[in-house]
């Protein structure tokens, strides 16, 4: 009989006790699929307290993961606890003692991934990380194997379900963003502390992950450019439809030319509505992959919560137990980082186009005044709306207007400048606002 994959499982909350209930719901279709047996044999967590309604035994939830990582019947190790301490501490000792690891922690990859995908090399065992990006869908793998003949030219990715929620329902139902994200924590959508979802921390753990794989680089989250959300107001999201836009909070990683410098960056961003992305609603998650020779691909799914977090957790371990020989990390990852190795664009280097919303002085001459300072600095108008003065558009503020730019593609610097300059002048009443556009 072929010897079963004993595996332990550090963290039971809610994606660990939904990772139990999965696999004992999907048994019978997991165990037709794999050669060995998927079994758990131990559970670590702090809080050893009964869990109702979970299929476990009570007697092997313990609260020392060291009962785990040192027992030599286990053979991989599943941790779920997330953030960086003392997850770093566990994955490592399971690493050192030759076991397998599969996590969902985003943050510890996007911090330290290269060193423990170095160590899993040097003692032959495997690091897999399907649940760390995109929840449900199987974005790491795509890129590691479906992909891998590539040269990975972009990703476009909404991979925080928070986020994508709350601008939903700003665009849907023209809420302001504080009434958008009580009703996302609400509903469950939101931590009580959303900081890392709407700061758009989350999303760079999760492209600093991605471009990493894509490009062949140490890239981290620190090597991230983030913009949060937390600034955008309901006319924003009306004046980008009134143009034929959607707002969005996207993941970037491009690398336009193979071996060429790559950009990383998370900000609120203006695409397209007739666009894949911009059709991705509430929770939901896509990601855009473009690739040389194959061109666009399209990932869409459910990017977090404990049934997609299993989904993916459970692919891995079915990945160590695919074959009755025992697992090999060459047939999962194909794809290497070199520790230290990045070539990356400065922040001020970046060309796109841009979004511009002014609130200025409604008078003769403003106008004029306006467009010369970006021509003076080689910023082409796309296209300029003057919205009614007063009113909602310039609420507080009488004897304002409120301007609306679409930009050419133009340099960043050059944009900054500019901003800066008018804000110095005496036509601007407020900071001006701005987001990219990906067209």
């Amino acid at each position: 009989m072929t010897a079963p994959l004993q595996f332990g499982l550090v963290g039971f909350g809610n994606i660990g006790t939904g990772l139990v209930r999965t696999l004992a719901e999907q048994a019978d279709r997991i165990a037709r699929r794999v050669a060995r047996p998927i079994v758990l044999r131990r559970i670590a967590d702090v809080d050893t307290r009964p869990r109702p309604g979970v299929p476990y035994d009570a007697s092997i939830l313990v609260a020392d993961a060291a009962l785990l990582t040192d027992d030599p019947e286990i053979e991989a190790i599943v941790e779920l606890i997330g953030g960086v301490e003392p997850a770093r501490s566990i994955v490592e000792r399971a690493l050192q003692a030759g076991k397998h690891v599969v996590t969902a922690n985003k943050a510890l990859l996007a911090l330290h991934g290269p060193e423990l995908l170095a160590l899993a090399a040097e003692r032959g065992v495997g690091l897999l990380y399907e649940a760390a990006v995109g929840g449900g869908i199987p974005i790491i793998r795509a890129l590691q194997q479906g992909l891998c003949a590539n040269a990975i030219v972009s990703i476009q990715g909404i991979i925080n379900g928070t986020c994508n929620y709350i601008l939903t329902q700003m665009e849907e139902r023209g809420l302001p963003f504080e009434l958008a994200l009580a009703e996302a924590q609400a509903r469950g959508y939101a931590e009580p502390d959303p900081t890392f979802d709407i700061q758009g921390i989350d999303t760079a753990h999760k492209i600093a992950i991605l471009a990493s794989l894509a490009f062949g680089m140490d890239i981290r989250y620190p090597d991230v450019w983030v913009e949060g959300i937390t600034a955008i107001q309901p006319i924003d999201i009306r004046y980008a439809r009134e143009m034929g836009y959607a707002i969005k909070l996207l993941g970037i990683a491009r690398q336009p030319e193979p071996d060429g410098p790559a950009e990383v960056r998370v900000h609120p961003t203006l695409i397209p509505q007739d666009s894949q992305l911009a059709s991705v609603r509430g929770v939901y998650n896509g990601i855009l992959v473009h690739g040389e020779p194959i061109g666009p691909t399209f990932y869409y799914g459910q990017g977090a919560g404990a049934k997609a977090t299993s989904s993916a957790v459970l692919s891995d371990l079915m990945a160590l137990a695919a074959d009755a020989r025992g697992f090999h990390p060459s047939s999962e990852a194909r794809l290497r980082i070199p520790i230290g190795r990045k070539n990356l664009r400065p922040r001020e280097s970046l060309e796109t186009h841009y979004y511009l919303r002014f609130t200025v002085v409604d008078r003769p001459g403003t106008m004029a005044k306006l467009t010369a300072a970006l021509g003076d600095r080689d910023i082409s108008i796309e296209s300029i709306i003057q919205h009614k003065p007063g009113g909602e558009d310039a609420p507080g503020l009488p004897g304002a207007a409120t301007v609306t730019i679409v930009t050419h593609r133009a340099a960043e610097k050059n944009v900054r400048a500019c901003l800066a300059a008018l804000m110095a002048s005496e036509i601007c009443l407020a900071e001006p606002f701005v987001l990219r556009v990906e067209e």
